[in-house]
């Protein structure tokens, strides 16, 4: 065996490794973006339909956050919809309803430091 070729022995070892890491590390990184993406848009949806539901004629403000709190129970976790609160705003003259959902966000699956999403 030449001698250039005995000092490349095992460097495909090492160069799968390195791709193989960062490759996984990128994977995973998108999985956790689209997790958190998902879990965001699920929030935003749960607070819009309490907020629909909270302005129909029969039913009050806390009927609406209510309603949040259930849809984001339902679809996500019960953890999640501890702090569902409502308020009504005037805009142009327009009465609404405002819903409020604040839930933490885990950056690395279920663990890791949470920061509050409003």
């Amino acid at each position: 065996m030449p001698r250039a070729e005995r000092r490349d022995t095992g460097s495909a070892v090492v160069d799968f490794v390195l791709v193989g890491a960062l490759a996984t590390l990128l994977f995973l990184s998108i999985i956790q973006l689209a997790l958190v993406l998902h879990v965001r848009n699920t929030l935003i949806d749960a607070a819009a339909s309490g907020a629909r539901y909270g302005t129909l004629a029969d039913r009050t403000p806390e009927d609406g956050a209510e309603r949040a709190a259930d849809l984001i129970r339902v679809a996500l976790a019960d953890s999640l919809a501890e702090d569902v609160s409502v308020s009504e705003t005037t805009e142009g003259g327009v009465r609404m309803l405002k819903v409020t959902v604040r839930a933490p966000c885990r950056w690395w699956g279920s663990w890791g430091p949470a920061a509050d999403w409003r």
